[in-house]
Order: C-alpha cells, then structure tokens, then sequence
C-alpha cells in the first residue's frame, strides 16, 4: 500500500483558496482510502494536534501496512472557524474523495463537519472538540467522538477539586460550543457535590490573549476555585497571568478542565506543578504507551505526544481494521456502514489498550487523573506527571441514557 501525506493549508480568507487535490484514476479511486486531517495549524490549538495530529494519523496508516489498498493522508487548517471547517469538509467529500475526516478541534467546528458528515453520510472521527454534545443530542450514526469530553473532564478534574475542598468555583470561559459545555457540566458536578459557582466570565474566542480583567474578576468573587473553561494557549496564558497576580499564593486553586502535557510544557514545571489535570493517555503509564511513544518521537520533532494527538493514530488504526474487514467498496459507499462495523469491533492499540465504542458514537476508556510534578521531583523533559487518580472505562463517561442521543434504544 503506498501512503502519500499532502499538507493543504486552508489561508486568507477561507477554504476557497485550497488547491485542487490531483484526481485518481477510476480504478485508483476504487482502491483508494483518503483521510483528511482538519485541525488548528496556526492558531491556540496548534501545539494539542496540529501537525502532530497529522504525522500520528500517518504513523497509523504506516504500521497498518499493506492490505490491499491505498491510503493518503491530506490535511487543513480549519483556522477555528465554523463556517471554513464545514466549507473544507464538504470539498473533501464532494469533490475530492475523501472518506474519514478526523480530528477537529475547537467544538463549534466540530459541531459544523458534524452535519456535514451527516449529510454526506461519510465518516467522521472527532478526536479534537470535546463538546459531550457530539454523543448527545447532536450524535449523528456516522460520527465518532474518541477519547475525551466536557462530562469526562469536569467529573474527573472538577470531582476532584470538590472533593478536595474546592467548594466554590468562579469560571473563566471561553466563548463558544466547548467552554460552555465545559462550564455547564462541570458546574453540574460542583453543585451535584454540594459546591456552589458563584459566577462566571466569558471572553471573546480565539482574539483573546489577556486575561488580567477576568481573573480580577474572580479574584473579586471570592471563589475558592477558579474554573478554566479553556483549552491550549488560553490556559496557559492565563496560568501564567495568574501567577502574576500571585492568585495561587493568595490561597486561590485553580483548575485547568482541560490542559494537555503540551501545555505543561509550555508553561514550564516551576509555573505548573502542583496543577491537577485529566488525560486518557500519557507516555510514562505503561509499558504499551511507553512503546508507543519510542515510536512517535522521530516524528514528533522534539514534541511528546498528549492524548489528542494519539487519538488519531488510535482511531485511524480502529478505522482501517473496519475497512480492511468490510472491503474498500463497502466502507467508501457508506459512512454509517463503516461507523457501524467500527461500533461491532473492540478497540485496542497501545495508546488506550482495550476498549469499545458505545451505541452513541462514544469510545471508550480510562480517565486518568494526574498532578503535575514538582521540578525536584523531575527526571528529565516530559517527565511531568505523577497519577494520583484512575476512573475506570465504564465510569468515565456520560451514562449511554443521560446524554439525549436519538441513536440510543430505550
């Protein structure tokens, strides 16, 4: 099988401007998987996937290895817009033969190819928004949301501030699909552990790099907690200016709902220990992401992967295992088809281990809780975490009748 990679960067004014990809052949075409990678290339979300998303979706394609058919990998900047990102899904599938888009980050982007998708019927793989909407109300039968979402993540990290004392909260969040999810569920879990939120803030998303008015404004509150309803350089930006005002010395906790070991990294171990955080996967938990890892890193470029980037190496594996048993025909006429045969087969890849992906579209899989390490506690980069916290796959996520999702039987 021969795999070809082709950045396509979505520039200026939107995704009119992307090339024309080079037309196949009929008999090529019949034989050929395309996988579009559409992500945040250039904005606060880059260093989460980006170009790393793509490089793990080729490393997936690669050790699948030959079965009988090709696959190319193509990828976009969507530039965190929702109109861009539903205008370059719909020239995949229309025009350019795409089969599987993956990834997307930014909620209200993922929400849009979501409907595209749907229309089109071809697959789709969210590994990137974690809006739990994706598989409740707005689950579709050929989308599939991988390994993290706003219920996973406020029942993890926001459980655990409660429980450890942070019984009021002031959130900080973030303008659209994602923060709002964010802070509703985890305000949910708040008050469902008998916290109160005394108030909330939301800034303009993606324009927005200072954040010295909104944490004044918690400060103000008197909250215990201030609650980060961001993802990406928002939160490390306003990790940092927090440390500024010295919040953290003044007896303030704050909660990072969703940080990436990327994000760690940026900020820097002296500026981030102490911080609690959720992901489904990190390097260092065993010896399969440990393996997994060695793997990654030479095309990595001197990054570690963090549990959105892996997402797409695992979710393109899990996708190919189902064309590969269907037959390239089958799974290139139907996306709800392949989704389908996907649901029916158990994932298992070295980056999540076993799992399975639930009548809703949900995959999955362990939530771990981590406390980022002290620098003394350290033994080189990227060694940044210590567990402190497991929930189990069955537990992690929204119960399959709580969420709304019209694919589910009563």
């Amino acid at each position: 099988m021969r795999t070809t990679r082709r950045q396509v960067l979505a520039a200026g004014a939107g995704f009119g401007l992307m090339p024309m990809l080079p037309r196949l052949s009929r008999a090529q075409a019949a034989n050929t998987i395309r996988i579009g990678v559409l992500n945040d290339q250039s904005g606060p979300y880059r260093d989460i996937s980006g170009p790393y998303g793509v490089a793990l979706t080729q490393m997936a394609v690669d050790e699948f290895g030959a079965r009988g058919f090709r696959v190319e990998v193509i990828s976009a900047d969507h530039q965190n817009k929702p109109d861009v990102g539903a205008g370059i899904a719909r020239q995949w599938y229309d025009r350019d033969g795409v089969d599987l888009i993956i990834d997307v980050p930014t909620s209200s982007v993922g929400l849009a190819v979501n409907q595209v998708a749907r229309e089109k019927n071809k697959a789709y793989i969210n590994t990137g928004a974690a809006t739990s909407d994706l598989t409740g109300v707005q689950c579709t039968p050929v989308t599939i949301s991988w390994m993290y979402d706003t219920y996973m993540l406020a029942k993890s990290t926001g459980g655990a501030m409660v429980k450890a004392g942070g019984d009021s909260w002031f959130f900080i969040t973030a303008d659209y699909a994602f923060g709002h999810a964010l802070e509703r569920d985890t305000g949910t879990f708040v008050k469902a552990n008998g916290g109160r939120v005394l108030g909330s803030v939301r800034y303009p998303f993606p324009s927005t790099a200072d954040f010295s008015s909104f944490l004044l404004q918690a400060q103000s509150s008197g909250a215990k907690v201030i609650g980060l309803a961001n993802a990406g350089a928002d939160t490390v930006n306003a990790i940092k200016q927090a440390a500024e005002f010295g919040l953290t010395q003044q007896g303030f906790k704050l909660a990072a709902l969703l940080m990436f070991l990327s994000d760690v990294h940026a900020l820097g171990l002296p500026a981030a220990q102490g911080l609690v955080l959720t992901e489904s996967f990190y390097w260092d938990l065993n010896d399969r992401t440990r393996a997994v890892t060695r793997r990654a890193l030479p095309r990595l470029r001197g990054m570690y992967p963090n549990m959105a980037s892996i997402a797409n190496y695992s979710a393109v594996l899990h996708y190919l295992k189902a064309v590969a048993d269907m037959g390239v025909p089958a799974a290139k006429a139907s996306g709800v088809d392949v989704v389908n045969r996907m649901k029916a087969m158990p994932t298992d890849d070295d980056a999540f281990g076993p799992g399975r992906i639930r009548e809703d579209g949900r995959k999955l899989c362990p939530a771990y809780l981590f406390e980022v390490k002290k620098p003394s506690e350290s033994s080189g980069p990227f060694d940044y975490y210590k567990l402190v916290g497991t929930t189990p796959i069955d537990e992690a996520f929204r119960p399959l009748d709580k969420g709304g999702c019209p694919l589910v039987r009563a």
